[in-house]
């Protein structure tokens, strides 16, 4: 049976003009994700994508197991190709949806039909179809309010496709259609939330880490890149850069004082990420920063940190509850890594008492002392590159 997945691209239909240059990068986020897969094809129909594979082997299952991941998918479902024939679209009908409506208790048909020249209207096709299907599956009932499986027949100008239930995707744009961003990325629950939260909204993710060996093992740099492992099964490859930060983290210790070291710690990671960023064309820091959840993210500490880089710093966990983005990481698949009990550099050298309304004046007094220019090129000249894929 000739075999399709049929793509939903949800808001870039509101895209006007612009909208057949979004569809186009999604269908290049789609090759790339389905590359080592087999050979497809993609073609656009008004507001689907259908995507057929050249050979009759390639794991469908597989492909949309990757597909759902796709940002810019807002659903899609794997649909079976008919001849544009009544009797040739029940048989396939009964036969291709057998597994589904076999479990089934209720069901609909939705009829659509693009080829005005079908001598069906949609509501016949639906009717005969539905009687059909109801003969061979006498278990089941009708229910067009909210039915177990909603079959679906679309009649285009080749062939009608016949699909049941939409498997519902990953939404939000396609990733390189907003730019691209550095996320500061630790070993934490939040910072991975965020980068898939912004490779969401159609960002190019390049990742910063900071590593402070010896006080940081190889183990917790293990655990970042998995957690960015995992991310970029959504976003696509990300290019990461590993800091060294054990330098700056003593020179900080040493020199400053110490209810500050957490402000002047994260000031410093911002400039650096800065440097980074405009290194790889980056027009924006992300951080996984909620207000109020530690002593460095209440508003004021914030205000310090952002005044340390020119460039917009988004952070999209800004006004969640940890509950909320651990539901985001446990949906990710990224929460059971962050846990593990391997500590980044953001715990060395933590503070007793820290400051939680630093002022800006403060704190620029307090790391005066830091030979800041230099320690800044040390450290992004020691970074480590590598495509987390």
């Amino acid at each position: 049976m000739n075999e399709i997945i049929l793509i939903k691209n949800g808001e870039l239909v509101l895209k006007g003009l612009n909208r057949n240059t979004f569809e186009d990068i999604l269908i290049k986020n789609m090759k790339k994700s389905l590359r080592d897969l087999g050979e497809f094809t993609f073609t656009k129909s008004q507001s689907t994508i259908m995507v057929k594979p050249v050979d009759e082997d390639t794991d469908l299952d597989d492909a949309v197991d990757r597909l759902k991941r796709v940002f810019g998918i807002a659903a899609l479902s794997r649909a079976a190709v008919s001849e544009k024939d009544m009797d040739c679209i029940k048989s396939i009908s009964s036969e291709y949806l057998d597994d589904e409506l076999s479990l089934a208790k209720t069901f609909k048909v939705e009829a659509k039909r693009s080829d005005k020249k079908f001598p069906l209207k949609s509501p016949e096709i639906a009717r005969e179809l539905g009687g059909y299907l109801l003969s061979k599956f006498n278990h089941l009932k009708v229910d067009v309010h909210n039915p177990d499986v909603t079959v679906t027949v679309e009649i285009r100008d080749n062939y009608a496709f016949i699909r049941g239930n939409n498997i519902k995707g990953a939404g939000g744009m396609p990733v390189s259609t907003s730019g691209r961003a550095a996320v500061l990325i630790s070993g934490g629950i939040d910072s991975p939330v965020a980068a898939y939260m912004m490779a969401k909204r159609g960002i190019e993710l390049v990742a910063v880490h900071f590593a402070s060996p010896p006080y940081t093992t190889e183990l917790a740099e293990e655990k970042v890149m998995e957690l960015l492992h995992r991310v970029a099964k959504y976003s696509g490859p990300i290019t990461t850069y590993v800091v060294p930060f054990t330098e700056i983290q003593e020179r900080i210790r040493e020199d400053c004082p110490e209810e500050f070291f957490t402000i002047i710690m994260r000031r410093y990671m911002m400039k650096i990420s800065e440097i980074i960023a405009h290194h790889q064309n980056c027009s924006a820091l992300i951080t996984g920063e909620s207000v109020g959840q530690v002593a460095s993210q209440t508003i004021y500490a914030l205000g310090c940190t952002d005044a340390a880089c020119e460039m917009p710093v988004f952070r999209p966990c800004i006004g969640m509850d940890k509950e909320e983005i651990i539901r985001i990481s446990r949906k990710i698949d990224t929460f059971d890594t962050s846990i593990l009990p391997y500590e980044d550099c953001c715990t060395v050298f933590t503070p007793k008492h820290p400051k939680t309304r630093p002022q800006l004046s403060a704190v620029i007094d307090a790391e005066a002392s830091l030979d800041s220019d230099a320690l800044i090129q040390r450290a992004v000249d020691g970074a480590r590159r590598t495509v987390i894929k």
